[in-house]
């Protein structure tokens, strides 16, 4: 009896075996048809057994699965997970099927990011940017783009963890990009690789080859990862991110100006100023630098050095429209004293002869920010803020037809 026992035992697998098998055959078949269900249908018989399949049935059902879940781009965002886990588990066979595959899977993700991110979705595509990226290792610009897109999402959870696998990369983004100018059309055109590049010029396509390198992401994703920390409260996270990456490029002007704008954010004023006049020092042509220093100084009352430092802006950059409205508020500042006397005064004949006084020193104020604002509004001739307060210096000083002139533009 026990003999008989262990013959039906082996009938049973062997049974199970043959069924498996016929089920595969029968998914392989519904896959070459686009039968996407079907196939998977097939697959969930054979899926309680298949640790119990030879290797080569094995990497069969993991590959028709992954298909299957993929569904030529149509899988929703759990199958495509799953269908990347069942191609990963392939061993040895169907190595130019999922090459195949794999292009295919990275040409749907990036139309799909693309597409998404046109549309705003940034969650969707940083998803799909991902999923490029985990196909393909060596194409860590779109882990970079993954992260970028999770923080315009915002998702920073998400952000931070991508930008921690950037970390880990030492990715910096520098890349060198190759071009050369079609003889044709004489635009300058660039190339994947300088292979390419130097078949067109071989051909006579192509003339004067040159190549650029593209600046480093480094200093714009510590910035992110900092913001993100500081953001959620934690600063000191931040400014350790902030000091490791200095630690590397301690002359990188941008990571000092990152390293400024946190301190400023966490009300760091001293700590600020300091950064920035190193900046400065360090790139003395920088307006931005320059535009800050003056808006410091204008929080510190010191108001001939920011006048200075605005005027060095302006200097620099013509059209830092910025500069020129802080600098008249400056200048208008300067009326709260003669306002504050005026106000205080009697009704003596010594009395109204100041009152006199200071009001035409109150008017020559006015006049001394007008050219100001006037600069502002050749820059931005819609500019709100310049606008009003020039409105009402044309008011105060009876200045009708530039008041109604301005009025009309501003409402035409």
């Amino acid at each position: 009896m026990k003999k008989q026992t262990i013959i039906a035992l082996a009938l049973s697998v062997s049974a199970f075996s043959f069924a498996q098998k016929k089920e595969i055959k029968t998914a392989e078949k519904a896959v070459k048809a686009n039968n996407f269900s079907e196939a998977i249908a097939a697959l969930k018989q054979v899926e309680p057994l298949v640790e119990s399949l030879d290797e080569k049935t094995k990497s069969k059902y993991y590959y028709l699965k992954g298909v299957a879940l993929f569904a030529n781009g149509a899988g929703n965002n759990n199958d495509v997970t799953n269908s990347l886990e069942n191609i990963n588990k392939v061993k040895g066979a169907y190595g130019s099927e999922i090459k195949a595959l794999k292009q295919s899977m990275i040409n749907s993700f990036l139309t799909k990011g693309n597409n998404a991110y046109e549309k705003k979705d940034y969650n969707t595509a940083s998803t799909n940017f991902e999923r490029v990226y985990n196909l393909n290792k060596k194409d860590t610009v779109y882990l970079y783009y993954a992260a970028a897109t999770a923080v315009t999402a915002p998702d920073y959870p998400r952000a931070l963890k991508l930008y921690g696998e950037l970390k880990d990369l030492g990715y910096t983004g520098i890349e060198t990009k190759y071009y050369a100018i079609n003889k044709k059309s004489k635009v300058k055109e660039n190339f994947p690789s300088k292979q390419l590049r130097d078949v067109a010029l071989k051909s006579k396509s192509h003339i004067t080859p040159t190549q650029e390198t593209t600046e480093s992401k480094k200093a714009e994703i510590v910035k992110n990862v900092a913001l993100i920390y500081v953001s959620e409260g934690d600063n000191e996270k931040a400014v350790e991110a902030i000091k490791d990456a200095r630690a590397e490029t301690p002359n990188d002007v941008n990571l000092i100006l990152t390293e400024a704008n946190l301190y400023h954010k966490m009300g760091n004023t001293e700590e600020f100023k300091r950064l920035l006049t190193m900046a400065t020092e360090m790139d003395p042509e920088n307006a931005d630098l320059q535009y800050n220093l003056g808006v410091i100084a204008a929080e510190s009352k010191d108001v001939a050095a920011a006048k200075k430092y605005y005027a060095r802006a302006v200097e620099l950059d013509p059209t830092y429209i910025n500069a020129y409205i802080n600098s008249a508020a400056l200048v208008l500042g300067e009326e709260a004293a003669l306002i504050e006397e005026m106000n205080g005064l009697g009704s003596s004949k010594a009395d109204d002869k100041r009152y006199d006084e200071l009001r035409i020193k109150r008017q020559d104020i006015y006049r001394s920010a007008i050219p100001l604002l006037e600069k502002a509004l050749a820059i931005e001739e819609k500019n709100e803020s310049a606008a009003t307060t020039l409105l009402n210096i044309y008011s105060v000083l009876g200045e009708t037809d530039k008041y109604k002139a301005l009025k009309a533009k501003m409402e035409g």
